[in-house]
């Protein structure tokens, strides 16, 4: 269950105008472009770079472990993870009993990752130079306790 942020009644002068998700999807498209156009050059999309690097780290994993790790439903990780299984990148295999299942990077997936990770390395520092590195940390102290208060999204349509 969510938990509630704790505030007290703000003035009107200092309530937020305008679209809330509208505002966020402008910043996110902002900054995927940046880092899209860096990731790119290592034949991984960004979504594909931030799953393998996941694997990478976690694995080998349960599908349903990664799928909660990185707040996403499961359907969105099997349809991802469909790409990187068919480059030979990742491989999911059986688990410790016949209904489970593990996914695991391979060699390739792990050099791969490497390779990207000098990109995605460089679109962090460009934009911690643009934005500035003060605000890039409360920027994603924001986005951590606003995703501890909003808590698990209930079960709906598969996010993107």
């Amino acid at each position: 269950m969510p938990r509630t942020a704790r505030t007290s009644a703000a003035p009107a002068a200092t309530l937020p105008t305008g679209c809330t998700n509208l505002k966020l999807r402008q910043l996110t498209r902002q900054v995927s472009r940046l880092y899209d156009a860096e990731v790119i050059a290592s034949g991984l999309k960004t979504t594909q770079y931030s799953l393998l690097s996941h694997v990478v780290a976690l694995g080998p994993v349960r599908p349903s472990d990664l799928a909660a790790q990185m707040r996403i439903e499961p359907s969105t990780l099997t349809r991802n993870l469909q790409p990187l299984i068919a480059a030979g990148l990742v491989e999911q295999g059986p688990g410790e009993n016949a209904r489970s299942r593990l996914v695991v990077a391979t060699a390739a997936g792990r050099e791969k990752r490497t390779e990207a990770r000098k990109a995605w390395k460089h679109a962090q520092l460009s934009l911690n130079e643009t934005l500035g590195t003060a605000r890039v940390v409360r920027l994603h102290a924001l986005i951590d306790e606003c995703l501890d208060i909003l808590g698990t999204p209930p079960e709906g349509p598969p996010d993107e």
